[in-house]
Formats: C-alpha cells, sequence, structure tokens
C-alpha cells in the first residue's frame, strides 16, 4: 500500500514537473512570437525564399522568418528599413512596408516597383532567391488603435499603395473593428496599378466596409474610373468628409502628396484629419 501511495504521489509529481515545463515552453513560445523578429537600430537578415515577376519592373519577394511560427513583430502602419548596395556597390538605405501582417507567420512580403535609376531598386533587380535582405525596424510615426477614428479617407499613389494595404487589411481582417476604409488610389497606366487583385478582393470581401476608386492619367479606351489628377470633386465624392472622427491618409511621390493637402486644406480638412506617411 505504501509502494502505490509512493507511486501515485511520484507519478502526480512528475505529471505537475511535466505540466510546468510544458507551460513554460508555451509562454516562451508566445512570448517570443509575440516580441517579433525586428530590431529597431540592429539590421538583421532576411532569407529570399521566393520571388514572383508581377509586372516587367515590379516584383513580390517573399523572405522566410527564422521558424514557421515566427512573425514579423510590424504594429500597423509600421514600417521598416532595408539595406542594399546600388549600382556602383555604394550602400543604401529606403524604407518599405510589407503588405503582410504577423497573422502571416513564418515570413514577410514586399510588393517593390524597381525605377530605372533607383539605387535600392538595384539591388532588388539584383536579388535571387536564397540571398539575404538586412532590415531594421520598426520604424514610422503612424500609430493605430481600433476605434481611433470612424473611417479612413486614403490617397494612395504608385507604390504609396503598400502602407494603405497593410492598414486597410488589418483593419477589415479584425471582426471587432467597424472603421470604414475609403481609397483613392492613383497611377499613370493601368499596368502600373499595383495590387489590384488584392484590392478588389478586399472591396468584394467587405462591401461595407472598404471602398476603392482609381484614377489613371492615362486610361486605357475602357474605363470606368477617373481620369486624369485627383481632384477636389473626386476626394468629395469618395472620401468622408471633414470630421472630428475621420482622417485622411496620404502617401504617394512628393508632388502629389504637396498637391493632396492643400486640396485637403482647402475642403475644410485640418491638420490634426490627415497624415502623411
Amino acid at each position: 500500500m505504501a509502494i502505490l501511495e509512493t507511486l501515485d504521489i511520484t507519478t502526480v509529481g512528475v505529471a505537475v514537473a511535466v505540466s510546468a515545463v510544458l507551460a513554460v515552453v508555451a509562454y516562451r513560445s508566445f512570448t517570443s512570437k509575440s516580441r517579433g523578429c525586428l530590431h529597431p537600430e540592429e539590421f538583421k537578415k532576411f532569407k529570399l525564399v521566393k520571388r514572383t515577376q508581377l509586372s516587367h519592373n515590379v516584383a513580390e519577394f517573399r523572405f522566410a522568418l527564422p521558424t514557421p511560427k515566427s512573425v514579423l513583430g510590424l504594429p500597423i502602419g509600421k514600417h521598416i528599413s532595408c539595406k542594399g548596395k546600388d549600382a556602383t556597390g555604394a550602400e543604401v538605405v529606403k524604407p518599405y512596408t510589407p503588405t503582410t501582417l504577423d497573422s502571416d507567420v513564418g515570413y514577410f512580403e514586399l510588393v517593390i516597383k524597381m525605377y530605372p535609376q533607383g539605387r535600392m531598386s538595384h539591388h532588388f533587380r539584383e536579388m535571387r532567391v536564397g540571398d539575404y535582405l538586412a532590415v531594421k525596424g520598426p520604424k514610422g510615426r503612424f500609430n493605430y488603435q481600433v476605434g481611433q477614428v470612424r473611417a479612413f479617407g486614403m490617397l494612395a499613389g504608385g507604390s504609396g499603395i503598400t502602407p494603405m494595404y497593410q492598414v486597410a487589411r488589418a483593419i477589415l481582417e479584425n471582426l471587432d473593428d467597424k472603421t470604414k476604409v475609403h481609397l483613392i488610389y492613383a497611377n499613370v497606366t493601368f499596368e502600373d496599378i499595383l495590387l489590384k487583385e488584392e484590392l478588389n478582393g478586399l472591396a468584394s470581401s467587405y462591401p461595407d466596409s472598404f471602398k476603392v476608386y482609381y484614377v489613371l492619367n492615362e486610361p486605357p479606351e475602357v474605363w470606368n474610373g477617373g481620369v486624369g489628377f485627383v481632384s477636389k470633386e473626386m476626394i468629395k465624392a469618395h472620401c468622408p468628409p471633414p470630421a472630428s472622427d475621420i482622417q485622411i491618409l496620404r502617401c504617394g511621390p512628393p508632388p502629389m502628396n504637396k498637391a493632396m493637402a492643400a486640396i485637403l486644406d482647402d475642403l475644410g480638412y485640418s491638420s490634426e484629419m490627415q497624415f502623411q506617411f
């Protein structure tokens, strides 16, 4: 009987010990995952595991994180700094916004438009699967909390769509977030539109929460979007009007950002209602 009691006590003790070890492992795994893989001041290298050419000068780059369960650890609306070398071999650092969220575990993706004279564009153009990219972050001034505004208006141009897509996707995929998103996305030609399939997918999946209006400077013959540059009339028609519980986000080429700021001022949007990435 004493032997049985000793065995029972020993069994319980082992079970408790095992449970404790498993709890510690689970906690460490959770906290490690929560922390993410970035460092704000030190560059860390991530391996390119997939490169998908989307057009003649645009490609999607997928980089592996340390483990299949790792997350990048990038807050909504933040970006990363990427380091590479230009055509002369000189070091260059440029900010980019991943199109993935922390719900995408084990990897992160960048959609890059590579310009002929772009210094960092050269680095991405030369990257091949198996190469490593040096990254640090998070970076950026934008901070987002669920419910901080009733609606966002978004004015994006060219590759400036990436932070808008990141924010919109995070809002729409969170069932507790009721924020409305109204996007105006401007480009030169139809072929220049980045993430078009993904944006149309969001509009189809969340018709009550997400609206997108495309504007082209050189539209095709058959086109039902906007034509020319983003105008005051377009903003009035497709963005929420000025109010204390809305915000208009801007991200595009410097001339566009400057023009949009002037139009928003004329329409009565205060500085608190505007944010430029």
